[in-house]
Formats: C-alpha cells, sequence, structure tokens
C-alpha cells in the first residue's frame, strides 16, 4: 500500500527528521518528499511505500496523529492506491466533461466516476458513450432545495469523494456547499469580476481585451471567492472574433479544470487560510 500524507504546522526544527524517523522506524520506505515554508508556517507532502511494515496500519496513523499533535500540525494521511471516486456536475457544455472523460478511460486520471449530474439532458448521450450512469435533475430557483436534496441523495448513495463543477450553471446554496468542505471544486472564465454574468466572451471582445484565462478554485459559500488551485492564461489580440475567442477560453477552461482535479486526485493540495499550496 502507498500512502500520502500532506503535512502543515507553525515553523520549527526538526520536522522533516521526526516524520522520516516514522517511517524508517517501522519500515515504511519514502518515495518523494517535498516542502515549503512561507511566513513561518510549513508545508509538506510525503509519499511512501507501507507494504514491509513491522506495525499495522493502525499503529503507524496512531504515532503519526501523536506527532502531529505535539508539533500542533494539521495531518491528511491518504492510501494512494484507493481510487478517488468524483462526481461531475455538468449543465450544456461538453469540453470540460469529455476532457475528464477522455482521461480518466485512458487511465490519464486515476479516479472511479460513478455518476454524472446534470441540470439539463443534453449531455445524456456523452456520458452513454462512457457508460456512466447519467441523472438528470431539473435545477430552478423555485425548486431548489428539491434539487439539491436529489443531487445529495445520489452523491451519498456513491460515496462522492469530491465534486467537479464541469461547467454547472447553477449556484449552489451555502446549505449545500458547506457539507462539502474542501471537497468541491469549480472552472470559471478568468475575467471574473470584470466581465460577469451571462456572455463573458462577448464583453471581453466588446472591451477588446488582450489576455483571456480560466480559474479551478474550491468553491465557498460566497461566490466565486474559494481558494484557486490552478490558473493559466492566454494573449489574444484584435483578429479574435468572438467565436475564436470562445473556443480558445473553452480550450483553457478543460486544461486548468484538469489540473486542478489531478492535482486532487493525486493528494498535493494543502488548504492554508485563503491560499493552497499545490505540489509538483
Amino acid at each position: 500500500m502507498q500512502i500520502i500524507l500532506l503535512i502543515s504546522c507553525p515553523d520549527q526544527p526538526g520536522i522533516v527528521a521526526q516524520y522520516s524517523g516514522i517511517l524508517f522506524r517501522t519500515n515504511a520506505n519514502i518515495l518523494s518528499l517535498e516542502e515549503h515554508t512561507e511566513t513561518n508556517w510549513f508545508f509538506m507532502r510525503i509519499s511512501a511505500d507501507c507494504d514491509k511494515l513491522n506495525i499495522t496500519q493502525q499503529e503507524l496513523k496512531k504515532e503519526l496523529e501523536h506527532l502531529s499533535s505535539k508539533l500542533e500540525a494539521r495531518l491528511g494521511i491518504y492510501n494512494f492506491t484507493r481510487p478517488v471516486r468524483l462526481a461531475l456536475l455538468v449543465s450544456t457544455e461538453a469540453a470540460c466533461l469529455q476532457e475528464i472523460l477522455i482521461r480518466q478511460q485512458t487511465g490519464q486520471l486515476q479516479c472511479e466516476i460513478p455518476l454524472i449530474i446534470s441540470n439539463q439532458q443534453k449531455l445524456s448521450e456523452l456520458a452513454g458513450q462512457y457508460n456512466i450512469p447519467f441523472h438528470y435533475v431539473p435545477y430552478e430557483n423555485d425548486n431548489q432545495s428539491e434539487a439539491e436534496q436529489k443531487i445529495l441523495s445520489y452523491i451519498h448513495k456513491s460515496s462522492i469523494d469530491v465534486i467537479i463543477l464541469a461547467r454547472f450553471m447553477k449556484i449552489l446554496s451555502a446549505n449545500f456547499v458547506d457539507q462539502f468542505p474542501e471537497g468541491i471544486i469549480n472552472i470559471h472564465h478568468g475575467f471574473l469580476p470584470a466581465f460577469k454574468g451571462s456572455k463573458p466572451y462577448h464583453q471581453a471582445w466588446e472591451h477588446g481585451v488582450k489576455v483571456i484565462g480560466a480559474t479551478a478554485h474550491y468553491v465557498t459559500a460566497e461566490l466565486d471567492a474559494g481558494a484557486i488551485i490552478a490558473q493559466e492564461v492566454l494573449p489574444v489580440t484584435h483578429q479574435y472574433s468572438v467565436n475564436d475567442m470562445i473556443q480558445a477560453g473553452q480550450d483553457i477552461e478543460r486544461r486548468v479544470l484538469l489540473k486542478a482535479t489531478a492535482a486532487f486526485l493525486q493528494h498535493r493540495i494543502i488548504l492554508h487560510n485563503q491560499r493552497t499550496i499545490v505540489f509538483r
């Protein structure tokens, strides 16, 4: 079994030595270790092979938790050999959904996708091509609570670890979002807050912007204010038509959402205040 440790704590001498010492004493083999320090705070990701432990996995967990308590550290322990289970929420745009489905099918994304949920029926055929159950849940202002309860029932029944909003064009309620801290990832065009609302690329073209982009971030109760996981930008010129800009924007969106999804699946993200530390 391969485990991933994500550690964040006040910076102090001996952190690396103490965690690696426990792994050495218990015969775990460190495969990779990456660390980062900023503003007197320490962050670390350790990948370790635990196939030849000389103690039980539960005993190792207790030792690591005891050390973390002493160091006042936040500790995450993840079984890297267990695929993360993700749910995809979509509306009508296919680019981001298809990117994730292709990467998962070809083994480039190590995860399980038990279901796709949508407030529209347009992408049901695409889901069928990948043999993934598709659930249509009408989602309007007058039935938001009922719709979210139905979505939650599907998610809980499927034991979902993370929800990916692959251009899901509805705003989830604070009650829904609060049930999944650090468990919902969204993608949006990089024009926020300058070009809010419908047709952002049309607005950007009308204002003659010279850079477009996209941002993947954690979802919080405050709209589009969650910690940023991945971003990308692309220079454009006056020669771009609206359609050129839309196509370029969609390409960026799918790449950025893929980066953020991969980082989550590989347990490479530590959230600290409003910032993310994303390890290589």
